[in-house]
């Protein structure tokens, strides 16, 4: 059965951009040091301070393009912030996060991130 996460990743697949980032082999090894429940808790840490609150003075520019998979996963996502939370997943700026949306972006972020995993180059 096809899940709404399985749906908007396959619809974010057909960006170009969207679609051109990609876990490296240094990334899936710290996915596999630090393990998957640890790289969900990060995730969750990440996403209430850098996208959850009602202001982001920085917005559009919050999240870094590497250093972390799941700062990778937030852009192959459209989760990186909060204009591109609006354009792809339609969660409205201006307004703090709540819980059932923070732990959306969380599963679309951990679903690309275990897609990537299985992902053969």
């Amino acid at each position: 059965m096809i899940t709404e996460i399985d749906k908007k990743l396959r619809d974010l697949s057909y960006s170009k951009f969207r679609s051109s980032f990609h876990l490296k082999e240094k990334d899936k090894a710290y996915i596999l040091e630090k393990g998957i429940n640890t790289i969900r808790k990060h995730a969750m840490e990440f996403i209430g301070k850098r996208l959850g609150p009602k202001v982001i003075l920085n917005d559009g520019k919050q999240t870094p393009m590497r250093g972390h998979p799941v700062f990778i996963a937030q852009h192959a996502t459209a989760t990186c912030c909060r204009g591109c939370l609006e354009k792809w997943h339609k969660i409205e700026k201006g307004k703090e996060l709540n819980q059932i949306e923070k732990e959306y972006i969380v599963d679309i972020i951990m679903k690309w991130i275990s897609n990537e995993l299985e992902r053969k180059i």
